[in-house]
């Protein structure tokens, strides 16, 4: 598996969620609406999610091993970085 592209296409500095990424496997496949949060322990990613019948979520789409999710995770939060970086400071003033 490739990463391709990865889009970073909301960027927010108010609450824990700081962006809303969308990432092309392969030039063929794309999963939008990952989430960019932050916690405890700094950034992660949170996966999109549905919510079920009985009130929890799950995820709509995810890696199946450990490996798989911190290469997703390490690309996305490199991007959301660098997309950071790019904000005008007007903007990151704007969100405060």
């Amino acid at each position: 598996m490739n990463i391709t592209d990865v889009r970073v296409r909301k960027v927010t500095l108010d609450g824990k969620m700081r962006a809303v990424v969308s990432v092309t496997l392969d030039d063929e496949f794309v999963v939008h609406d990952i989430k960019v949060i932050e916690g405890d322990n700094g950034l992660f990613i949170a996966m999109p999610s549905k919510k079920s019948a009985d009130g929890t979520y799950r995820d709509v789409a995810h890696p199946i091993n450990r490996e798989t999710r911190e290469v997703l995770q390490k690309c996305i939060l490199d991007s959301y970085k660098k997309a950071l970086a790019e904000m005008p400071e007007n903007a990151a003033a704007e969100e405060n």
